[in-house]
């Protein structure tokens, strides 16, 4: 064995058996559902927001992201600048009524808002879809890495993600999912930056260092979906709409904002992500220029990983590889274990209201598909498989957040009419691409024309159906527009349950 390999697996191990014993360490005995799905509401704010960042900077912000600005140079930094609008529109829009309307998954707010049990059913197999679509692309990246170096069987890199995943969110819920996050937030971030500072000044201070000629090059590049890897105006355009949107309809993103005591604890952990992700995401264009100079051929998720043997061979690269090992599973099991969670939660509430079994039986179903289609389809890039996801949450639970939280005319059957251009939309573009099948722009950017076409389909359908508008629906308007002490005390549930707006069907209703 060599001492990379041997770096590289004591790194790997280092992550798993931290975030095992993080998890498992006295997990908190809930009295209810909704305290094991929301962590009794009992994280601060700044714990929370190390939480909500390390499922964000998953195999993409890690990984990914580098490599394309290596590849791409200057047009990739706009990445990342969708995330930060993201959480922006979600703070100003979403965060504070959506709390206060008492729904803990997004089915269960299509279900509250619009009196539709199949609505709510058609959502749920949407947040699936989401869901596997960035497990995925965590197992494809984790077996690549594992692959990479220490030369084992893609297979062992799926397989160890899911176990330790699947192991912490059935151990306590979200409270042992958002220890372990925020922990391997701060684990990642020190990693990442403290190998990108030694391999910057060992670059910086050697006397062959070149000139920093990388802000404005381009590499060619071919017809990629969602705009992954274009750096024309039209894709980083693409990848801004898809990630400033996308980010609300996240599952294991809007969770979060009932983990907190209250509405202005929620709010402070928005605030606290965006800072906390500004810190991380000031590394990766370390990396891309360094990537660029000293491994210029490698692939976009090798291109960190292979820089400290390239930049310095023997004992220190391989002790920086094995850091930055540690670095990447901290990143797949972050946000395998914050998707696992919020989607296993959210099928759980559909199927049965069980509880707790239910949770961990639809938890370790998921993990099951998700391995399943993992060994069905071949590795790709996690920038494309994470876009996707971004793509058809955009398309489908940004419009009906948005319209469903700020227009009381919404029907349920103009946002399954929605539901169905904005996602049927994206899922035929993406099905077109696997086959070789294009539309020309359509094809290479998808969230430029499903996400308006959603929006226009909800509001058409929900024009012409005006009688289908859910009764109490000027209740739940106020409930989620009054300040949070006016609504609890004034439009509680049982107040909604007079008619087709009633909530009586989500088994997270038993408090709030």
């Amino acid at each position: 064995m060599s001492s990379t390999v041997a770096a590289s697996a004591a790194g790997i191990a280092f992550v798993v058996i931290i975030s095992v014993i993080v998890g498992a360490v006295r997990p908190r005995r809930y009295a209810t559902v909704s305290e094991f799905y929301v962590a009794a509401r009992a994280v601060g704010p700044w714990w929370n927001g190390a939480a909500i960042s390390a499922e964000f900077t998953s195999a993409v912000a890690c990984l990914g992201l580098a490599g394309l600005i290596a590849t791409h140079g200057a047009p990739a930094l706009w990445f990342p600048v969708g995330a930060a609008a993201g959480y922006v529109v979600i703070l100003a829009l979403v965060v504070a009524p959506l709390r206060r309307s008492g729904t803990y998954t997004l089915p269960d707010f299509a279900q509250w808002r619009l009196g539709s049990a199949a609505l709510r059913r058609f959502a749920t197999c949407y947040v699936l879809a989401i869901g596997l679509l960035y497990l995925v692309a965590q197992l494809h990246s984790a077996g690549v890495v594992l692959h990479l170096l220490t030369g084992l069987p893609p297979w062992t890199g799926w397989l160890s993600v899911t176990l330790v995943s699947v192991f912490v969110t059935l151990a306590g819920g979200m409270g042992s999912v958002t220890s372990v996050q925020a922990v391997q937030y701060w684990l990642k971030l020190v990693v990442f930056t403290g190998v990108a500072l030694v391999l910057w000044c060992a670059w910086r201070c050697a006397v062959e260092a070149g000139p920093l000629e990388v802000a404005g090059f381009a590499a060619p590049y071919g017809d990629l979906l969602a705009g992954s890897g274009d750096p024309s105006l039209p894709g980083v355009l693409t990848v801004l709409l898809a990630c400033a949107l996308g980010t609300m309809g996240l599952p294991h993103i809007i969770v979060r904002v009932y983990t907190n005591r209250d509405g202005p604890s929620a709010r402070r952990s928005i605030l606290a992500t965006q800072v906390l992700l500004g810190l991380f995401f000031l590394v990766p264009p370390l990396y891309g220029i360094l990537g660029r100079v000293h491994v210029p051929d490698a692939q976009d998720e090798e291109v960190v990983l292979l820089l400290p043997g390239a930049m310095l061979p023997g004992p220190a690269g391989d002790v920086l590889t094995g850091l930055l090992a540690a670095g990447a599973f901290a990143a797949f099991l972050a946000t395998s274990c914050g998707v696992l969670a919020a989607v296993g939660g959210a099928v759980s509430a559909c199927v049965t209201r069980a509880g707790v079994s239910a949770f961990r039986l639809a938890t370790a179903g998921v993990a099951l598909t998700t391995l399943a289609l993992t060994s069905l389809t071949t590795p790709g890039s996690s920038v494309l498989g994470v876009l996707l996801g971004f793509s058809l949450s955009a398309a489908t639970f940004c419009p009906l957040l948005l319209l469903g939280i700020w227009w009381r005319r919404l029907t349920a059957v103009g946002a399954a009419a929605g539901f169905a251009v904005g996602g049927g939309l994206t899922a035929v573009l993406a099905a077109g691409e696997a086959t070789g099948v294009k539309l020309g722009l359509v094809s290479e950017y998808p969230a430029t024309f499903a996400v308006p076409l959603a929006f226009v389909a909800m509001v058409v359908i929900s024009l012409v159906t005006p009688g289908r508008v859910p009764m109490g629906v000027d209740r739940m308007m106020a409930r989620m527009h009054l300040p949070e002490e006016a609504a609890s005390a004034s439009g509680d549930r049982s107040s909604l349950e007079d008619g087709r707006s009633s909530v009586r069907h989500s088994p997270y209703v038993d408090d709030y």
